[in-house]
């Protein structure tokens, strides 16, 4: 199983092509793929038009979609983020915080293109595809 960040996502229904979204696309189908609550809101809320938004709605919400932040989850994420602190490293956005983290804890890979990550694969043990 492999989580996706909502930068692959959002580059993905742009059209964008990485190494990342050509990733995705192959794993569409044909991988286990899944998804958290918070990168659900951040990619369906960037879509304009009904239709797209109804779309990927619901191409989205056939995957796993876990609930990111609980209590354990909500300690972690503040441990891991005062221990980049302490080397130098402030991420910049709770949410990659918290996506890391589950990550990490789960033991998920996660597929992103969000430069933030790169110190929770260096320093956290972070899975990165």
């Amino acid at each position: 199983m492999i989580l996706v960040d909502s930068s692959v996502w959002i580059d993905y229904f742009k059209g964008t092509v990485n190494k990342q979204t050509d990733i995705l696309d192959s794993a569409l189908g044909t991988r286990s793929l899944c998804i958290g609550d918070l990168i659900l809101t951040e990619v369906l809320q960037g879509f304009r038009l009904d239709k797209d938004f109804r779309q990927a709605q619901e191409m989205l919400s056939e995957m796993t979609i876990y609930e990111l932040l609980g209590t354990e989850i909500a300690h972690k994420s503040a441990h891991n983020f005062r221990l980049l602190r302490k080397r130098g490293i402030t991420v910049r956005k709770t949410a990659d915080v918290i996506i890391a983290t589950f990550c990490i804890e789960q033991k998920l890979p996660l597929l992103f293109t969000d430069k933030h990550f790169k110190p929770f694969v260096d320093h956290l043990g972070l899975i990165e595809v």
